[in-house]
Formats: C-alpha cells, sequence, structure tokens
C-alpha cells in the first residue's frame, strides 16, 4: 500500500536517504528543505510523486503554511517525519547566546510547532504516524554537546507527553534515536563553537577535532537505519522508541541501567518524604 509523506530536512543525511527509498517504491513524498533546487534531479526522475517546498523550520508561519498547502494538495498525508536538525559541539561556556538560541529553535522549537501545524491535519482524517527524529543523546549525554543534549532530552519529553494527548484521535508517534551515523551529520558537519584556552586540556576535548574531520567514520549505516524507519511505519501500535546502531543499544543500556539503580538506591529516601496520613 502507498502512502503520502511530509518530511523535514531532506537536502541529505536521512531525510535524503528516506525520500530516495519512498519514491522508489512507489510513495509520493513532500520533501521540504531550505534550497528546494537541490532535489530538482530527483524530482524530474518522479514527477507527480515528488513535491517540493522551501522550509526553515525556525519559521513558525513558513511551517504553517507549508503543512496546510501539502495537506491541501495531497488530501491526506499518512506520515511525518520530523527530521531537521544539526548538532551544536562545544562546552557551555563556549557556546554564544545566539548559537544556543540557534540550536533549541531548530532542534526543539521547530519540531513543535511542525507537530502544532499536523495535528488538525491528522484529527481531521482520522489519525496519522509521526516519526521524530531523536538520537542515542535523547538518553545519553556527553561533553562538549550540553546544548545538543539539552535539545534532544527536550524533544523527547514533550513527545513523551504528545502521545498521550492525541492518542484517542488515532495519532501515533515514534522517537528514532539513531546512534553515530555516516551521514554529513556525522562526519565533519556538526556546528563548533569557538574554543576556550581553558578547555583544551580536559580529556574530551580532542573530540572537537574528531568530530570535525570529514574522514571521521562512525558505525551506523544510514541505509540501513533508514530501512528500519520506514518500517517502523508497519507496526501497530507504533514502537514508543527505535534504536538504531550498536553504539545506540549499547550506551543508551548502560544510562538505563546506571539510572535505574540509583533511583532504586533512593527508594528509602524517596518514601520517607511522604506526608504523614
Amino acid at each position: 500500500m502507498s502512502r503520502n509523506w511530509l518530511i523535514t530536512g531532506t537536502s541529505s543525511g536521512f531525510g535524503r536517504i528516506m525520500t530516495e527509498r519512498l519514491l522508489e517504491r512507489g510513495d509520493t513524498v513532500v520533501a521540504t528543505l531550505r534550497q528546494p533546487d537541490r532535489l530538482h534531479g530527483l524530482q524530474s526522475r518522479y514527477p507527480g510523486r515528488l513535491h517540493l517546498a522551501a522550509l526553515d523550520v525556525t519559521d513558525t508561519q513558513q511551517v504553517r503554511q507549508v503543512v496546510d498547502r501539502a495537506f491541501a494538495q495531497l488530501g491526506r498525508i499518512d506520515v511525518i517525519v520530523s527530521n531537521a536538525g544539526y548538532g551544536l559541539f562545544g562546552t557551555v561556556e563556549e557556546v554564544s547566546s545566539a548559537q544556543i538560541r540557534q540550536q533549541l529553535d531548530t532542534n526543539v522549537i521547530g519540531s513543535i510547532e511542525l507537530v502544532r501545524a499536523v495535528l488538525p491535519h491528522l484529527r481531521a482524517q482520522g489519525g496519522g504516524r509521526i516519526l521524530q527524529l531523536s538520537s542515542m543523546g535523547g538518553q545519553v549525554a556527553f561533553p562538549g554537546l550540553s546544548l545538543y543534549h539539552a535539545s534532544k532530552w527536550a524533544i523527547e519529553g514533550f513527545f513523551e507527553s504528545l502521545v498521550q494527548e492525541v492518542a484517542s484521535f488515532g495519532i501515533e508517534a515514534t522517537l528514532i534515536e539513531p546512534g553515530a551515523a555516516r551521514t554529513q551529520f556525522g562526519r565533519g558537519s556538526m556546528v563548533m563553537a569557538a574554543p576556550l584556552a581553558a578547555y583544551q586540556a580536559v580529556p574530551f576535548s580532542a573530540r572537537r577535532a574528531v568530530l570535525a574531520r570529514d574522514s571521521y567514520t562512525p558505525i551506523g549505516d544510514p541505509e540501513k537505519m533508514v530501512h528500519e524507519m520506514i518500517a517502523c511505519v508497519d507496526v501497530t501500535p507504533a514502537p514508543r522508541r527505535l534504536a538504531l546502531g550498536s553504539d545506540a543499544y549499547r550506551l543508551m543500556h548502560a544510562a538505563l541501567a546506571g539510572r535505574l539503580a540509583q533511583l532504586e538506591a533512593q527508594k528509602d529516601i524517596a518514601l520517607s518524604t511522604d506526608a504523614s496520613p
């Protein structure tokens, strides 16, 4: 059964791969990106099934206009893929106020406003599926990525609440949690804050140079990851989360087990602070 999809951030990486694979199998895609001309070649191969729209997800008015136009054009959109985002590397002292705002505006506010724009349409059509690109960084944290983690932990909390709010309308959502993948996101495309001398001697400082290199090769295969993202739409009920990559599984498992152990160690303290009957 063919589906209609709306995908943000399709110029490269997961968004571009997903768009190509969906078109190959006969689906219809509304692909949004800042520069639509980057997909004109692909559009010429799939006339009538690939629709392009210029979109900066930090522009809320534009988000609503693009979403409304897409639903009006296709009549129904079965799957929304909130994929647009990027990573910011730098300690909390190194990143600028402008960089902080841009990171959160793109990864958090942009994703939330996309959801707010599509919900009335999904309710009206009786349901739909949302895939939100998160990261293993939505469950674990590394030094030097505090603002990126802030954005991913925030969007995960948002979706934990959202799925409960919209379940009765037949709307489901899955948080996609990939580990490091061989996309441009994980190979030299991360935004780097200007380094401070005080942090050059700390153990994690070498990661800045590694992440900045185009030769950095993560373990994750983006083609295989996209295959599983598409496949999860056929799973009912929708999985709340989808971990992708052995590094994601290993690191998230350790983090969750550690947090649970800490919680159990504090059980007596937690119970002791209830008010007396």
